[in-house]
């Protein structure tokens, strides 16, 4: 989703905190057998039947929102020092939540005190090439998005904007704080880049050359500003003006501009920046907007959990059915040339939000800062699977030691 906010475009209305969300790819063919592919995988990876954009093949109805299964048939990840250090800032996300109004479903009660346990589990298993989980851990399958488990993947980054403290020819359009509102209401996207209905209130941090570049900054929900002098500043998520977030991606197929096939953050940018004529219109279907601030004391952009995000492992989530400070398991799908070639293996912990993350079939990985997070985070809008951990109940545990004793 921050996505690093605090609750995010990554909360209000993005991608991540607000994350762009655009729509699944179609089900194009794999030019490479899935079965030569699986010759040639990592120790990590998983073997079976997907289609192009990484949905499986042959996947059966799921009835709950969460169904357990057994760790027996994973190959569990090694516990690396990068995720260890991320489940250790998955402790104190856990610290700042509130304690009641877990989500619940198909009596899997969900509470921080299992959530710790499982985390302190998983940090137990650090530096072990096979972590033994199984016994101590139980997984359940998220239904996904078609309710066969298929869980749809897509990114989001923090991304560097070159600005100006002033405006100046080439920088002048201003990145803004959020006003003061005693009704709660706030202008339109519209109203504050066209009607320039905020300007002259001593709101502007600081000036970009283009609202398209603008534009997606706020749907990462933070970012870096870099001045003219080669200084950087964080900008953090500081609020939404609370108007319904509507993607442009969608708005873009819907007017033949592009097609689900092409549509991506990157393409959309070039696209917008060869037709300047379209900036507006594209941009202005989207009422929301999001607001910044200078993050003073903070270096590293943060997502709804409050804590520093970790590349390549933190999400963001729907927390009505995901929970900040959760552990999950999942089947990562690995692209090449917009295709799945593969799915991976890997603990995935939960420490954002989004106004775009809806339900339990989608959720947003975090993908680093600048350009090679921009390029990761906008190639990945293809399908995985999920399985939340939870500690093994006591009686589960003892029926397992004792069919095994038999």
């Amino acid at each position: 989703m921050n996505n690093f906010k605090l609750s995010l475009l990554l909360v209000a209305a993005f991608m991540t905190l607000s994350k762009c969300h655009f729509p699944p790819p179609s089900d194009p063919p794999l030019t490479t057998s899935v079965e030569s592919l699986n010759n040639e995988l990592p120790a990590t990876a998983v073997s079976f039947n997907f289609n192009g954009n990484g949905k499986g093949k042959n996947d059966k109805p799921l009835n709950n929102v969460y169904t357990e299964a057994s760790l027996e048939n994973f190959k569990f990840p090694e516990i690396n020092r990068e995720i260890a250090n991320g489940l250790r800032k998955q402790l104190k996300v856990l610290k700042y939540q509130k304690k009641k109004g877990l989500p619940s479903f198909n009596n899997v009660d969900i509470n921080n005190a299992k959530l710790e346990k499982t985390i302190r589990e998983l940090l137990s298993q650090e530096g072990k090439k096979i972590p033994q989980v199984d016994k101590s851990l139980s997984a359940y399958q998220i239904k996904g998005e078609d309710g066969k488990g298929n869980v749809f993947f897509t990114g989001y980054f923090t991304p560097v904007l070159q600005v100006s403290k002033t405006p100046t020819e080439r920088f002048k359009y201003p990145l803004f704080a959020k006003p003061k509102s005693n009704s709660g209401r706030y202008p339109t996207r519209a109203q504050i880049d066209g009607e320039k209905v905020l300007k002259g209130k001593g709101l502007e941090l600081a000036y970009a050359e283009s609202l398209v570049d603008i534009y997606f900054m706020q749907v990462q929900g933070s970012g870096i500003v870099q001045y003219q002098d080669g200084s950087r500043e964080l900008f953090a998520y500081a609020g939404s003006n609370r108007h319904s977030y509507r993607s442009i991606g969608k708005y873009m197929i819907r007017k033949g501009y592009t097609t689900p096939e092409k549509v991506s953050l990157t393409w959309i940018k070039r696209y917008l920046h060869k037709h300047p004529e379209l900036i507006e219109e594209v941009l202005f279907v989207n009422s929301s907007y999001i607001f910044f601030e200078r993050a003073k004391y903070q270096k590293t952009p943060k997502g709804a959990g409050l804590v520093s995000l970790t590349t390549d492992y933190s999400i963001a989530v729907d927390p009505n059915y995901i929970p900040l400070g959760s552990c999950l398991l999942a089947k990562v799908p690995i692209i090449k040339n917009n295709r799945v070639i593969r799915h991976e293996y890997r603990v995935l912990i939960a420490q954002d939000k989004g106004g775009a993350i809806k339900g339990p079939g989608h959720i947003d990985l975090y993908s680093g800062v600048g350009t090679e997070g921009r390029k990761k985070a906008s190639a990945l809008h293809h399908y995985g699977k999920l399985w939340l951990l939870l500690p093994k109940d006591a009686k589960q545990s003892e029926i397992k030691e004792g069919i095994a004793s038999l």
